[in-house]
């Protein structure tokens, strides 16, 4: 990895672990939260990416997004909206999903129902869980975020489950620490 690539991916450690991110020319193409390794993860992310990309140093745009990642996983409340995604192949309704969910501020929460209502049709409460589900730019679209009713943490698709949502949603305050037992988790 000598220069910076316009398209690639590479993986970098965060305070829950190593991450992967994948970029092209239009922007971020995925993001992956920790999984079972390093192979485990970059496998995961690449799926999610939809196409082979090359480890490759990142150019300064992915750095800056990737520090702005490891920021908010150390804790610093950041909403990393000046990070540019490339959705390209999002449809349209999870587009208008993760529009919304990124505008959610570090340290708050918001229900599968309340974001449905934002979209304009409290009955597509589901569909929002399944965009959540799929999201292929985790933390930057941070579906941690979004919660099912009555304050539940709902389906979370990263490694952990539910377990890692709480500890995402800890580690920005949005809930009490003792939820995670001495150890944190």
């Amino acid at each position: 990895m000598d220069s910076p690539a316009e398209r690639g991916h590479c993986l970098f450690t965060t305070a829950i672990g190593t991450c992967g991110i994948a970029w092209g020319p239009a922007g971020i193409v995925a993001v992956q939260l920790p999984d079972a390794g390093h192979e485990a993860t970059r496998q995961r992310l690449l799926r999610n990416a939809g196409e082979e990309l090359a480890a490759a140093e990142p150019p300064l745009p992915v750095q800056a997004a990737i520090a702005g990642v490891q920021a908010l996983m150390a804790g610093e409340r950041r909403d990393l909206l000046e990070v540019v995604l490339d959705m390209d192949r999002v449809s349209d309704f999870h587009q208008r999903v993760y529009h919304f969910a990124r505008r959610i501020p570090p340290g708050q929460t918001r229900t599968y129902g309340e974001v449905a209502q934002a979209l304009g049709d409290p009955q597509l409460a589901r569909a929002v869980g399944q965009a959540m589900g799929s999201n292929p730019f985790a933390p930057i679209v941070p579906c941690h975020r979004v919660m099912a009713a009555g304050g539940k943490p709902g389906g979370f698709s990263a490694r952990g489950g539910a377990v890692t949502k709480l500890r995402m949603l800890g580690i920005e305050g949005a809930l009490e620490p003792d939820l995670f037992g001495p150890d944190g988790g």
